[in-house]
């Protein structure tokens, strides 16, 4: 099984930004963990700042990928073109969020990937994108 993690703007920044929301862990060391524990799955991860760069990699995995686990950070709630893309690829996606987003600013409780996705998942930190893993297995 072929499952990929893809990230948008300032996950890069996880452990750093905002502790308190999103925690102290750097997504790295998450993912050297989800590696560790779905050893039978081969986990990939791409993170990007940039929209477009975002579409691109969910058009070229869309269709050779068992599984992609996609949060698209702020991009989730501005973004027709992810959500666009979502719909038009293959490849079942789980939309995630590592905070809950519906307890957060009004702007935040949209989103224009949920409609294309297999299932949302939010608020359970980065054991967010776990559950998002284990929902492909």
């Amino acid at each position: 099984m072929k499952i990929i993690i893809i990230n948008g703007p300032n996950l890069n920044l996880l452990g750093k930004r905002e502790p308190e929301v999103y925690g102290d862990k750097t997504f790295e060391d998450y993912f050297a963990e989800l590696q560790f524990k779905f050893k039978e799955v081969q986990l990939e991860y791409f993170q990007s700042n940039i929209e477009g760069e975002l579409i691109s990699k969910l058009q070229e995995t869309g269709f050779s990928y068992d599984g992609i686990v996609l949060n698209a950070a702020s991009y989730t709630h501005t973004s027709v073109g992810i959500g666009d893309a979502v719909k038009a690829i293959e490849t079942p996606v789980v939309e995630v969020h590592i905070s809950n987003t519906h307890k957060r600013e009004d702007f935040r409780h949209v989103s224009y990937i949920s409609s294309g996705a297999k299932g949302v998942i939010l608020g359970f930190g980065l054991q967010s994108y776990n559950l998002a893993i284990q929902s492909f297995l």
